[in-house]
């Protein structure tokens, strides 16, 4: 297929759904995969998809939205940061909203701190141009997709001499958190449907683990309905033994199995690996990115050194475990109910790709 009408019509849809299944009966139980990436959610849901599926194929929402999985202790960091009367903090528009146990950055702007919202970290550094007699702090929040372009920002301020501009980073490395959710023995995952931004850009080596220390297939997916279909097809043949279970790229068009090495190379020139939190889950060994001391001028670390017990969520909130895949957004006493886009409890109603989100737009 070449055009995008293509993947959308519907006698394709129809083969691959029956196809799907006669290979589910055939396998005779549940089986549970996961979608690791917010826009896959997001498009499961408008679709209609879980609908659609036989009733033994499982699709579970695992931690595939930036925004959410960021812990109270980073947004409770970045508020008191905007407390600074010499700083601006810049953010994407999904965190400002996110909220934690000391309010949002939403409810600091309201009495007086100087948030800004940005499409993209080169608004941030040209806001530090315009504004030199401030401290820009731009958060860094994304996963390998939006790392390299903070990368390349921090690089731009070195060249060009930039001094009041930092980044307080929040990225995360998907690899690693699904690993830790695999170890973890409340789960039954069976198979992983991969993030297609995010291995655009590690390619799909990092992903060889699951086979080959636990036997869970991966198939790293595009985002248009026959898409997610084809890769639940290949999942299901890989159970049923049709396939040997690995690392399949059904989004061929778009990645590499090395990914692109220019952006690998750039997230390395400029960030160290390290120990991260994630909400729901904890910390996670190798997991995020910190600006290194070689950039550490653009570290908002080392200029702002913040010594802040986190905050927790609302009682009831149930975010973290939807977060791992455990629970359901009906799980949730608040969801549709007291939690909605426009008075969110917790960051998985509040951002684009976070599964409370998708669920009220698409699931009720």
């Amino acid at each position: 297929m070449k055009y995008i009408d293509e993947f959308r019509n519907s006698e394709h849809i129809s083969a691959l759904v029956s196809k799907i299944y006669t290979i589910s009966a055939s396998i005779g139980k549940q089986v549970n995969f996961m979608e690791v990436c917010g826009t896959h959610t997001m498009a499961i849901g408008r679709s209609g998809l879980r609908k659609v599926l036989p009733g033994n194929v499982n699709l579970i929402s695992g931690p595939g939205c930036p925004v959410c999985v960021s812990s109270n202790s980073y947004i409770d960091a970045a508020i008191e940061i905007s407390k600074n009367k010499k700083t601006r903090v810049v953010t994407f528009g999904d965190m400002y909203r996110v909220p934690s146990g000391r309010g949002s950055l939403e409810k600091a702007a309201a009495v007086g701190a100087k948030i800004d919202i940005v499409y993209s970290p080169l608004d941030a550094l040209e806001i530090a141009k315009r504004n030199s007699g401030e401290e820009i702090v731009f958060l860094g929040a994304g996963f390998e997709t939006t790392a390299p372009l903070t990368g390349k920002v921090i690089l731009y301020a070195n060249q060009q001499g930039i001094n009041n501009f930092s980044v307080f980073s929040c990225h995360k490395l998907i690899p690693p958190a699904m690993e830790a959710l695999v170890n973890d023995q409340q789960h039954m995952i069976q198979g992983f449907i991969c993030p297609g931004h995010v291995s655009v850009i590690i390619g799909s080596r990092p992903y060889e683990i699951f086979p080959r220390e636990y036997g869970i297939g991966c198939v790293i997916s595009g985002f248009e309905i026959t898409d997610i279909l084809h890769s639940i097809l290949i999942l299901l043949e890989m159970i049923a033994g049709k396939r040997k279970v690995s690392v399949e790229i059904q989004y061929s068009r778009c990645v590499q199995s090395d990914g692109n090495p220019n952006a690998l190379s750039l997230m390395k020139e400029v960030f160290d690996v390290v120990d991260t939190e994630w909400r729901g889950i904890g910390i996670i060994r190798s997991s995020g990115l910190e600006v290194n001391k070689r950039y550490s001028q653009y570290n908002s670390v080392y200029r702002f050194p913040i010594n802040l017990k986190g905050s927790t969520d609302k009682k009831g909130c149930i975010c973290g475990q939807v977060l791992k895949g455990l629970k359901k957004p009906f799980d949730c006493k608040f969801f549709a109910r007291l939690c909605t886009p426009e008075n969110p409890v917790g960051p998985c109603m509040v951002s684009t790709e976070g599964t409370c989100a998708a669920y009220y737009a698409y699931e009720r």
